[in-house]
């Protein structure tokens, strides 16, 4: 039988949020959500201050590598 792993969580940290500020917050943590189509475009899909996913110039971002204790928050918080 084959197992089905988890996707592994992708973190990125805001860089710019010139044309988002009330969506955006610069210096924050944000989880990436895997969206192929978005990165043919360059763009990158983020759960941002609404709450909900959205798709952001990936340019804006800096994907960063999370301590696992840190990932786990999240994935509660999920």
């Amino acid at each position: 039988m084959r197992q089905h792993r988890k996707p592994a969580l992708q973190f990125a940290v805001c860089i710019n949020n010139a044309d988002y500020p009330a969506s955006l917050e610069l210096h924050k943590i944000y989880r990436v959500l895997p969206d192929k189509d978005a990165a043919i475009d360059d763009d990158i899909r983020v759960i941002d201050e609404s709450g909900e996913d959205y798709l952001y110039p990936a340019e804006w971002f800096v994907f960063v590598e999370l301590p696992q204790a840190v990932e786990n928050s999240f994935s509660r918080a999920a």
